[in-house]
């Protein structure tokens, strides 16, 4: 089982390294509009395409805005279709961060270093208020919702919270950037 979480751990940091290496080189290859283009190269396969990278995303802690906004020019007259591919997309990359925390192994280092940081995350993200605080992280767009459920993930935050949290903040802000966006195209 080491060897197989070592393997993952590399491949992970890898591809996380190369994707930070492409978007230092070429940050424009990362806007909105760039997405759509590269998306709409492999137009019978896009909604396909569009289903997956959504969906993976969330592995490499790429923020699903980017996503969302170019499922935008990509789908303008599917936004139905944009908002659940969203949604379920950050689902599945809030459920991906939160349990990683663990297979990597990151918990037990983090605990070991920042013990009475990790005590108070514990207890804000095990309190009745802990939802709340989920959903306004989930909503607020400037913080990446992938940093709360990384935490919650290692202060064992109860996962049914966690995503119900994340998709109500993240309803509303998708909602908001796909039929916002819809509206302005």
């Amino acid at each position: 089982m080491k060897i197989v979480k070592g393997i993952f751990y590399f491949i992970w940091i890898a591809a996380i390294v190369v994707l930070l290496i492409f978007f230092i080189a070429s940050p424009q290859s990362f806007t909105a509009e760039n997405i759509a283009d590269f998306l709409s190269r492999y137009n019978n396969q896009l909604m396909f395409i569009y289903i997956i990278v959504s969906l993976v995303r969330g592995l490499f802690l790429i923020p699903s805005t980017p996503f969302v906004l170019a499922g935008i020019p990509l789908f303008p007259d599917q936004p139905f279709f944009v908002f659940i591919v969203s949604l379920v997309g950050v689902a599945a990359g809030a459920t991906m961060v939160y349990y990683m925390s663990d297979l990597l192994g990151f918990s037990k280092k983090l605990e070991e270093k920042y013990p009475s940081k990790i005590e108070k995350w514990h207890q804000r993200l095990n309190s009745p208020k802990a939802s709340l605080i989920v959903i306004a992280w989930s909503f607020f767009p400037l913080v990446p919702t992938d940093i709360i459920c990384y935490v919650a993930g290692i202060v064992k935050m109860p996962y049914r919270f966690l995503i119900a949290g994340v998709m109500i903040g993240e309803i509303v802000l998708i909602y908001l950037y796909v039929y916002g966006g819809m509206a302005l195209v």
